[in-house]
C-alpha cells in the first residue's frame, strides 16, 4: 500500500484540533513545508507563499463549518461528497483522527507514543458499521500513515487478529521518524524567539538609554505612628498616648461604690 501525503486541510485541521496558537502557525507551517515530499504531496512543496495561502484558506472552511477545537465533531473535518483514501467510505471518520494523530507525532519530537483504546473510539467518532468492517479499517490504517502499534509493554501487536479493549501504543515508524530532521523544532523555535526578545531589548536599551531607577521614599511607617498619636490601649482598656477617644474603646468610670465600670 502506498504512502499517505498530508495536503492544506489535514495541516488546518491540526492547527484547529490540537489548539496551536495563531502567532505559531506559520513557524508550523515552515517547519513542515521544510520536511517536503516526505511528509507533503508534492504541489505543495514547490512554493511557501502558495501553501501557506492553501493553509489559511482551509482554516477558514474548518471555522465556518464548526471545526474548532478537540470537542469538535472529527466528521466536520471532511465535506460530505469527500471521498476516503485510506480506509472503506464508511469509516472515514477513522482516517480523519488517525491523520492527526499522525500530524501530532510528527510536529512533537519529544512525544515517544500516544495510547488509543481503537475498541472505544468506534463509539467516539461516530462510526456505524460492522464491528468486523472496523476491526480491517483499523489494520490497514495505519500503514499508510508510516504509523505501527504496540502494547502496553512495548511489543509489536498485529491488529489483524483483532481489535482488544485496552490501551495500545501508536508510534512513527522508525525508518520514517528518523528521516525528519530537527525533531525537536517547537525547542529551537522558543530560543529562537528568546533571541529576538534580548535583541529588541538591546535595541530599545540603545534608543532610549537605561530607566533610572526610583528613589525610595523617606516616609516611614515610624514616623506614620507618630503623626497619628499612637494609640494603644493598656490592660484595663484605658488609653494612652492621645486625648482623643478611639472609635471601639469602651470608656471607663467609677461608680458611687468606687468600683470600676465600662459604657
Amino acid at each position: 500500500m502506498r504512502s499517505y501525503y498530508f495536503n492544506a486541510r489535514d495541516v488546518a485541521a491540526y492547527f484547529k484540533y490540537f489548539s496551536v496558537p495563531s502567532y505559531l502557525e506559520v513557524s508550523y507551517m515552515q517547519y513542515v513545508f521544510n520536511l517536503g515530499k516526505r511528509v507533503l504531496a508534492e504541489p505543495l512543496t514547490r512554493d511557501f507563499e502558495q501553501f501557506k495561502r492553501e493553509v489559511y484558506r482551509e482554516l477558514y472552511f474548518l471555522w465556518s463549518n464548526g471545526f474548532d477545537s478537540e470537542r469538535s465533531d472529527i466528521s466536520s473535518m471532511v465535506t460530505e461528497d469527500q471521498v476516503s483514501l485510506i480506509c472503506d467510505q464508511e469509516c472515514i471518520n477513522l482516517e480523519s483522527y488517525m491523520k492527526l494523530i499522525c500530524l501530532h507525532l510528527i510536529f512533537s519530537g519529544n512525544l515517544p507514543y500516544v495510547n488509543l483504546n481503537f475498541a472505544g473510539l468506534m463509539l467516539t467518532l461516530g462510526i456505524k458499521c460492522e464491528e468486523e468492517v472496523y476491526e480491517k479499517n483499523v489494520s490497514m490504517v495505519l500503514e499508510p500513515l508510516r504509523l505501527k502499534v504496540s502494547d502496553c509493554f512495548g511489543k509489536p501487536f498485529d491488529l489483524g487478529r483483532g481489535v482488544p479493549d485496552e490501551l495500545l501504543r501508536i508510534c512513527l515508524d522508525g525508518e520514517f521518524k528518523d528521516s525528519l530532521s530537527n525533531r525537536d523544532f517547537r525547542e529551537s523555535l522558543r530560543v529562537q524567539q528568546m533571541d529576538w526578545l534580548k535583541d529588541l531589548k538591546d535595541k530599545s536599551f540603545k534608543l532610549f538609554g537605561t530607566i533610572p531607577a526610583r528613589k525610595k521614599s523617606s516616609y516611614s511607617k515610624k514616623s506614620s505612628s507618630k503623626r497619628s498619636g499612637g494609640y494603644r490601649p493598656d490592660g484595663d482598656g484605658q488609653v494612652q498616648g492621645g486625648k482623643n477617644q478611639p472609635k471601639g474603646t469602651p470608656k471607663a468610670g467609677k461608680n458611687k461604690n468606687n468600683s470600676t465600670w465600662r459604657i
